[in-house]
């Protein structure tokens, strides 16, 4: 028998023996009057009251001296400031000590804790508060109840463990037993929460729109495909929900958003995941410009409500947040950092050329714009640091943006780029029913030449913008890549809670 075994024996053995005397381990009512953390905070009050409080929690360590018994426990509450705003100096995982005493629970009591009680069990304390002589705060126990009884003992090594996959397929370990990946993820929810509050103060309502679609469009991406049995009908997990947002913009809803989960057939990499979190949001009567000062003011609102300041610390780098953006054209600085003397002019074969250089591969089917746009985002972004406004890309980037008035071959379209990351994308949407139609034609032949990432027309979508779409701009935020940079994280795969990972054999 392995020791994992032998250890998992004990506890059903220690299971029976509750059952033995009448006691479910898994009850259904629970009592609890505060939490550790509310216990912690209103630490002088509490402890003066002559009623005895009830705290529930589990067990992390116990420590034994004959006929008293030390143990720690949490519940999992956190530490807050004032405005409720996560302590990032106070420790996540809140704990505070128990004391079992014979005297105190009677002999029949206290014997059958000490032979039933595992660390990882979780319990229903009824007790009084008192400080220790090596001043622990503490909860000196009159009587207990258990209410989960653990069966698996707890990693005793977790925060060092080399194995990441593991940590990410075993994330209730992964939170339970590190508290910065706790920490992160309650970062994450309070990143969520100011997000929402913003979009509520300028204004929009939120809205949803399918994930099954039975046309996978909004965006460049390999969809993923599945078939729908009463209907008898493929459909696709949508790659975006741009289009759908657009029809309610026709629709007259004039300033929406959606977020959610999108899903991309592509690569696992450190800014890639196949299902990621979006924001989009749709304002009529406005363009990319307006939409590019709305950013602003997006990013010192969700900057300030987590950090209480606008600047914060990625990798080696301060980021702020607190100046006005800078704006770079798309192919001024492809010849400041690429080296492409006159990267609009160039030819597909001399942009293959320069690619192979900086030691990016060329498919055959790629068109000058799809290579123009492997050395942006493999040369380019890992070396704009501070938040830069890149604008102005070719029509063929993208099919579903206005060209600029002044220039045809441009389009209205930007992209914010921090810390080498895509945090942002958006433009002035394409509301000509015309040309629509031709760039879709377009894309469709790029479909056929063998480009997976293209998206196929779409007749409904045609038909519903011959209605009339007022003049809008969009914009797409990648809630994980913004999650990443205000958590110093430099793997996507980290502040996704569960992340895709290859199943195990």
């Amino acid at each position: 028998m392995s020791s994992l075994e032998e250890l998992k024996s004990e506890r059903e053995k220690k299971l029976e023996l509750l059952k033995e005397k009448g006691i479910n381990a898994y009850p259904v009512s629970v009592s609890c009057d505060f939490t550790v953390s509310e216990v912690l905070e209103q630490f002088p009050k509490l402890s003066k009251r002559k009623k005895a409080i009830k705290m529930c929690g589990r067990v992390l360590a116990i420590r034994g001296h004959g006929g008293s018994v030390f143990f720690d426990f949490s519940d999992g509450s956190f530490k807050t400031k004032v405005d409720g705003a996560i302590d990032p100096k106070g420790s996540v995982a809140e704990k505070i000590q128990g004391y079992a005493k014979k005297d105190e629970l009677g002999e029949e009591k206290h014997k059958l804790f000490l032979d039933t009680v595992d660390i990882g069990d979780f319990f229903e304390f009824t007790g009084s508060l008192f400080v220790t002589k090596k001043k622990e705060k503490s909860l000196k126990i009159t009587d207990w109840k258990i209410i989960s009884k653990s069966m698996r003992p707890l990693p005793s090594k977790w925060h060092g463990l080399q194995d990441t996959e593991e940590r990410f397929r075993k994330r209730y370990l992964d939170i339970l037993m590190n508290d910065e990946v706790k920490k992160r993820f309650l970062l994450r929810s309070k990143i969520v929460t100011a997000i929402r509050s913003f979009m509520d103060k300028e204004g929009f309502i939120e809205v949803e729109t399918p994930l099954l679609q039975p046309l996978a469009g909004g965006a460049l991406a390999e969809p993923f495909k599945t078939h729908h049995n009463a209907l008898d009908t493929d459909l696709y997990l949508r790659v975006a929900p741009e289009l759908y947002l657009k029809k309610i913009l026709i629709g007259g809803l004039n300033k929406i958003y959606e977020m959610g989960r999108s899903f991309r057939n592509e690569g696992i990499d450190a800014t890639h995941n196949p299902e990621f979190t979006t924001l989009e949001l749709y304002e009529s009567y406005v363009d990319a410009k307006k939409t590019m000062e709305f950013i602003e003011r997006f990013l010192k609102h969700v900057v300030k409500s987590t950090f209480g300041k606008t600047s914060f610390v990625f990798g080696d780098h301060k980021i702020s947040v607190s100046k006005k953006i800078e704006i770079v054209s798309y192919f001024e600085i492809m010849q400041r950092y690429a080296l492409i003397s006159n990267p609009k002019e160039a030819s597909r074969d001399d942009l293959a050329v320069r690619a192979k250089q900086l030691g990016i591969g060329v498919e055959s089917y790629e068109s000058s714009e799809k290579i123009l746009d492997n050395i942006f985002n493999k040369v380019i972004k890992p070396k704009i640091i501070q938040p830069t406004f890149v604008v102005d890309y070719p029509v063929e980037s993208s099919p579903l943006a206005k060209r600029k008035d002044d220039d045809k071959k441009l389009i209205d379209r930007f992209q914010l780029i921090v810390a080498g990351l895509e945090i942002m994308n958006g433009f002035s949407e394409l509301n000509d029913p015309v040309d629509q139609k031709e760039r879709f034609a377009e894309q469709d032949k790029a479909k056929e030449k063998g480009d997976k990432d293209v998206s196929p027309s779409d007749e409904e979508y045609l038909e519903a913008m011959e209605y009339g779409m007022p003049p809008a701009a969009g914009l797409g935020i990648g809630i994980d890549r913004l999650v990443m940079l205000l958590t110093n994280t430099q793997n996507i795969r980290e502040v996704v809670i569960f992340p895709t990972l290859k199943p195990k054999k």
